[in-house]
């Protein structure tokens, strides 16, 4: 029963969200981006990224 739950549940994925993450990830060369999901909604971003020094 627990797993119908589950499967009924959608993550909320809005064309904004889907533009901040690709706008995240077009602007650093080097990092990472994380998506924090709660409730099935996109609820914050995180970008962190790495400056290499040669």
């Amino acid at each position: 029963m627990a797993e119908e739950k589950k499967s009924q549940r959608k993550t909320v994925v809005t064309e904004k969200d889907l533009q901040a993450i690709v706008d995240f990830v077009g602007t650093i060369q080097f990092g990472a981006v994380t998506i924090v999901i709660q409730d099935g909604k996109v609820i914050q971003l995180e970008k962190s990224e790495k400056l290499r020094i040669k």
